[in-house]
Formats: structure tokens, sequence, C-alpha cells
């Protein structure tokens, strides 16, 4: 073989191998391109939302990203601070300290019995960024019109005044006057705010649903009335906002009271165990055709 050869043999192997590698980039560009959009679409619950820590905590473990959220009432004060880019760790030590007094005062007004005004200053602390447009991942927080009945799903401008409207439980909080508005809580439109996910271009949407009723406890107070009867309610609604959910986790909270922010652990632990529970099937929607396996930390 001649030294012209040589050279000749050895150029189109490197060519034969820059192919290869260009085709592998362009390949790996596309698995990235194909790989679905994952949405998290949490629910209300009062206290029993701190369940959703534990279900984004196992997300994170196994692997599976988050691309966009939405929210109602408490799931609004999660998902705003996970897309704000706080931590799932530091989303829970905050959970571990909140009370009732961080966010809410009773007051006397013919409208409700408490007002939210309180956290405001709640979520100036816990958010990292205040705006939608300056959030890490793309965010949804749904509240209800009182006067149309309809509801309103906020994706940009100011976070804060959104939260407060879609966490302004009727009959206890008062509602939230916004741009003209009277605004009340998320839950009696969307429950699980399934489609405010889908509009986000999730491909995958993942609800968390949380039962507050127990069968066994007799209502003790005007609250256990305000929230089984919307409980009720939103019964009617699950076929809705289901048929937008690719999958539901519903952790078991209906043991806790709507306001026992002291058991966070517990709370985050049901959280946990539910989206353990439903990792196998989450990972078929992830990756058709695959056997899914799970890692179930």
């Amino acid at each position: 073989m001649t030294f012209e050869e040589w050279q000749e043999r050895l150029r189109a192997a490197v060519d034969r191998v820059g192919d290869f590698a260009r085709r592998q980039v362009r390949r790996a560009k596309l698995r990235r391109r194909k790989a679905p959009r994952v949405g998290l679409a949490l629910g209300g619950g009062f206290a029993r939302g701190l369940a959703h820590i534990g279900v984004i905590k196992v997300l994170e473990e196994n692997g599976i990203p988050v691309h966009c959220l939405a929210g109602t009432s408490v799931g609004s004060i999660i998902a705003g601070a996970y897309a704000s880019g706080a931590t799932v760790d530091e989303i829970a030590a905050v959970a571990r300290k909140v009370r009732w007094k961080d966010f809410a005062s009773w007051t006397l007004s013919k409208m409700g019995l408490a007002s939210n005004k309180r956290m405001e200053a709640f979520l100036k602390r816990t958010f990292r960024s205040l705006r939608f447009e300056d959030m890490k991942l793309p965010l949804a927080v749904v509240a209800t019109d009182l006067r149309t009945g309809q509801p309103v799903v906020f994706t940009s401008g100011e976070l804060v005044p959104a939260v407060r409207a879609s966490c302004a439980y009727p009959g206890l909080f008062l509602p939230v006057a916004y741009q003209g508005a009277w605004l009340t809580d998320g839950g009696l439109v969307a429950a699980v705010p399934t489609r405010a996910a889908r509009e986000l271009k999730a491909d995958i949407v993942i609800g968390v649903s949380l039962e507050s009723i127990n069968p066994e406890v007799e209502p003790q107070n005007v609250m256990d009335v305000l929230s089984r009867a919307l409980s009720i309610a939103q019964r009617t609604a699950e076929p809705v906002w289901r048929a937008d959910a690719d999958a539901v986790v519903e952790p078991v909270v209906n043991g806790f009271r709507w306001d026992e922010f002291e058991r966070a652990d517990e709370l985050m632990a049901a959280g946990e165990k539910a989206m353990r529970e439903k990792l196998p099937g989450v990972l078929r929607l992830l990756h058709p055709g695959r056997r899914a396996l799970a890692t179930a930390r």
C-alpha cells in the first residue's frame, strides 16, 4: 500500500467516525425534542396540601423532570414555590414551620371570617421570584370569578395576588378584589387544575388530588361543614378534571384536619407513599414500549 493510499483510507475512516458522531448528536437532539413534557397539577386541601411536597420529592428522586406546574388553592403555593426555583428541601423546611397565623387573621366581615392578607409577606419570603414571567418553570394559578362563576387562570403578571385569590376559601376567607373582579378559591372550578397544566403544553399531566372527607368522623365545626360541602360538590366535577389527567396521585390525607400544619412530616410522607405507588404507571407513560422500573426509594 502506498503512502497516498494509506492517507486516503485514513481520511475515509475519519470521515466515517465523524459521520457516526454527527448522527449520534442528531439522534440525541431528536430524542430530547421528543421527550414528553410533564405537567404537574396540584389540588387544594389546606394543610393537607403539604402532601404535594412528598410527591415532588419522589419525582425528583426518580429522575422525572417537571416541565410546568398548575396549582389551585394550597396547590398554587407549593407549585409557585417550586416553579420559582425553591428546592424541595427548602419548601419542606418552610412547611415544617408554617402555621395559620403566617397567612391569615380573623376579622369581622359579612364577606368572610378571616383575611389572607398576611399571606403576602409569607409568599414574598418563600418564593424566589414574584412575577410569572420570572418563574424558572411555566406556572398557572387558578382562581374563581365570583361574579361570573368562571375560572380565572393566571399565567402572567404578579404572582402574589393570584395565589391569594386562589387560596381565598369561600365562607372562610374574604374574596380578593383584583382588577375589577372578586376572586375566590380555584377549587370551585378546578379542584385539580389538570386543564390549566395541559394548556401549558404538557404532554403528560399528573394530577394530585387530596380527599378531605373522612366518613368515620363527624363534622365538628363550621370549617368542617364548609370543607365537606365543597368536597361533595367537587366530586360531581371529578370526571372533568380527570379527563385531562394521564395519571392521578391520591395521597391518603383524610385523617388529617384542615389546619394540622404541625403534622407536616406525616403529610409529606403520605405524598411520597402515594407517588411511589403510581411510579410504575408514570414511567410507562414516559417510556412507552420499555419496561418501566421504579426505584421507589
